[in-house]
């Protein structure tokens, strides 16, 4: 069997979103949860609870996404470029 990219799901406190998705990427996320189940020998999860691991998996994968990150971390770190400070409003 291949190795799946997710591994067994951590319970942590959700944010609740509400989305649609196609017919067929349900159809594949429920798929998923069953191929998980047999991969790590667990229960199967509803298809919404892997939406999350694969979005965090996906970001954490995503060179551009990351590359944006750092560029973005770094501008709050660095210090103002010698320009003058507005005036403050009266």
């Amino acid at each position: 069997m291949t190795k799946l990219k997710l591994g067994p799901l951590v319970d942590d406190k959700p944010v609740k979103l509400t989305i649609e998705l196609p017919a067929a990427v349900h159809r594949d996320l429920t798929a998923y949860a069953a191929a998980l189940a047999a991969e790590t020998r667990g229960d199967a999860v509803p298809p919404e609870k892997l939406v999350a691991p694969m979005l965090t998996r996906f970001m954490a994968t995503d060179r551009g996404f990351a590359k944006h990150r750092r560029a973005a971390k770094s501008a709050l770190n660095r210090p103002n470029s010698g320009a003058a400070a507005p005036p403050p409003q009266p």
